[in-house]
C-alpha cells in the first residue's frame, strides 16, 4: 500500500510540473512594434548634385501590415536634359520634367530576433507618371546626297513643348532594410520595370520617362535602383504568442 501511495505521489508531482510547464508555455508572449516608415532616396539628390544636367527627389514610406507584409509607396519629381549623339553629331537635345507615384506592397524574407525588423523582401509596384518634353533643338537624316552631302541637316532650333505625358508601369522590387541606430533604416533596391501604357507626342518618342528611367527601342523594359535613408514611427504594438520548447 505504500508503495502505491508513493507511486502515486510521484504521479502527482509529475502531472503538476506539466501543467506548469504548460502554463508557462501558454503565457510567455511578445509585443510587436507596428508603425509607418518614411525616408528620402539619397541617390537623386547626389545625382542632383554631381550632374548639372539632373535635379530629382524621391520620399519613400512604407507600413507595417503584418508580421511579413508592408504596404509601400514612392513618390518623386525629376527633371533632366539629354542629347543623342551620332559619333560627334548631335541629333538633337532635350529636357523632360514630370512627377510619379509607385503604391504596392513587400514581403519581408527575413525571419528577425525578436525586437528586430530589418528586411530582405521582395515585392511590387503599380507606378504612373506624368511628364512633358522641351525640344531644343534637332536634325533629321536627308537621303539627297546633292543637297545634304553630311547626310543630317538641321530641322529646327527653335524649341518645341511637348506637354500632357503620361506613362504607367508595374515594377518588380528586390531589396533589404536594416536599422543602424534605434528606428533609423538604411536600405537599398533594384526595380525592373515593364511599360502598361505610354503616351508619345507627335513626331517625337518618349526616351525618358520619370520614374522609369531610359526607354529603350522596341522594348518596354526598364530598370532602375534606390537608396533609402528611413525613420520608423511605432503607432502600436500587436502581442504574439511565443511557443517555448522544454526538456523532457
Amino acid at each position: 500500500m505504500l508503495r502505491y501511495s508513493i507511486s502515486l505521489f510521484f504521479l502527482l508531482v509529475v502531472s503538476m510540473g506539466l501543467a506548469q510547464s504548460e502554463k508557462k508555455k501558454d503565457s510567455v508572449t511578445r509585443k510587436y512594434a507596428y508603425g509607418l516608415r518614411v525616408g528620402v532616396d539619397l541617390s537623386r539628390p547626389a545625382l542632383s548634385f554631381l550632374n548639372d544636367n539632373y535635379t530629382g527627389l524621391e520620399l519613400v514610406g512604407d507600413f507595417r501590415l503584418t508580421e511579413k507584409w508592408w504596404l509601400a509607396a514612392e513618390l518623386g519629381n525629376e527633371e533632366r536634359m539629354q542629347e543623342e549623339i551620332l559619333g560627334e553629331l548631335v541629333l538633337y537635345e532635350y529636357a523632360t520634367s514630370g512627377s510619379y507615384i509607385k503604391a504596392g506592397a513587400d514581403y519581408n524574407t527575413y525571419t528577425n530576433w525578436f525586437g528586430m525588423r530589418n528586411q530582405i523582401h521582395i515585392g511590387g509596384r503599380y507606378a504612373f507618371s506624368t511628364f512633358s518634353h522641351t525640344l531644343e533643338n534637332f536634325r533629321f537624316f536627308d537621303s539627297n546626297r546633292f543637297f545634304s552631302p553630311d547626310e543630317f541637316v538641321i530641322g529646327s532650333t527653335e524649341a518645341q513643348e511637348f506637354d500632357g505625358l503620361n506613362a504607367s508601369w508595374i515594377e518588380f522590387v528586390v531589396g533589404m532594410k536594416a536599422e543602424i541606430f534605434k528606428n533609423i533604416y538604411v536600405g537599398i533596391s533594384a526595380r525592373l520595370g515593364h511599360l502598361v501604357t505610354n503616351k508619345d507626342p507627335d513626331n517625337f518618342r518618349n526616351l525618358w520617362i520619370p520614374g522609369f528611367n531610359k526607354v529603350t527601342e522596341d522594348s518596354n523594359w526598364g530598370v532602375g535602383y534606390n537608396y533609402s535613408l528611413s525613420y520608423f514611427l511605432p503607432l502600436y504594438k500587436k502581442v504574439k504568442k511565443k511557443t517555448e520548447e522544454t526538456e523532457q
